[in-house]
């Protein structure tokens, strides 16, 4: 590092030289450069402002937002709670912009792979990526069937009571049919899907149509009243998953966005949100 022929800068780190007791600055010809220990001091220098422009966010924070944007995005299930939350945190900070993007989970890593949001909204964070994730909510997963269907009001319903039955099921590599998938194969059980829909709505449509059973999100049940459909009562369920924030590890939060993840997760889960 080449530090301008002497000036107060100079003057200057020479008296901090002497203070310390080590020199930081050598001069060659008619140049200065930084010593070892004067390379070391700088970074801990860039440290100490990278601390303190943290610490500037979070004054910001606690003296209020007026404005700034968040930009959101997140896999299709988290569309059946996502916009609450956001209408929830606008109400706090209506001089917020706030924006959802709502896709396919290919999509949503592609997006953190390229860092193009603030916070990612996923069912089961990415292996291979170096993200910060952060649990935010409970995401049940329960099996359901038509109201009229045989084994709506049975109880104990063992795994091996629900392999002939014609199951609904996400595309292949969705997370949900992942995590169905290894239940039963925790129990050495292969299901055979009826059906592979591409939405959880599709699927919802099917099961009333009498078309088979799936299992879902109990967070896909919030529009609906709870007659509309049979939880069963099947042994090994639910299956106890969580949604959660991610965002590249590398990505230091805006301060809109650290707000919006420190009020996901002081905020108690209401029971509207998960219908009964």
């Amino acid at each position: 590092m080449v530090i301008c022929p002497f000036s107060t800068v100079s003057m200057q780190m020479k008296k901090l030289s002497d203070t310390l007791g080590v020199p930081l600055i050598e001069l060659v010809g008619k140049k200065i450069y930084l010593t070892e220990d004067g390379r070391e001091l700088a970074q801990a220098t860039r440290e100490v402002f990278d601390i303190m422009d943290r610490f500037s966010m979070s004054v910001a924070e606690r003296q209020g937002l007026k404005q700034g944007q968040l930009r959101l995005m997140a896999i299709s299930t988290a569309s059946y709670f996502a916009p609450r939350l956001l209408g929830e945190f606008a109400k706090l900070y209506p001089g917020i912009e706030v924006s959802l993007r709502v896709t396919n989970k290919e999509q949503v890593l592609a997006s953190i792979a390229n860092n193009l949001d603030d916070l990612y909204l996923l069912g089961q964070p990415p292996l291979d990526m170096e993200v910060v994730v952060t649990p935010i909510m409970d995401n049940p997963i329960v099996v359901l069937a038509a109201p009229d269907h045989p084994l709506a009001k049975a109880k104990n319903i063992r795994l091996e009571a629900l392999v002939n039955e014609p199951w609904l099921m996400r595309e292949a590599g969705s997370g949900t049919r992942t995590a169905i998938e290894r239940r039963f194969a925790e129990h050495e059980i292969a299901l055979r899907p009826r059906m592979e829909l591409g939405s959880n709505e599709a699927i919802k449509q099917a099961i009333l149509s009498g078309l088979g059973i799936s299992a879902l999100s109990q967070h896909t049940l919030v529009m609906h009243q709870p007659e509309q459909f049979a939880v069963l009562d099947v042994e090994n369920f639910p299956i106890l998953r969580h949604w959660y924030a991610v965002y590249p590890a590398g990505r230091q939060l805006s301060v809109v966005a650290r707000a919006f993840l420190d009020y996901l997760l002081a905020r108690p889960e209401p029971a509207a949100m998960v219908a009964p």
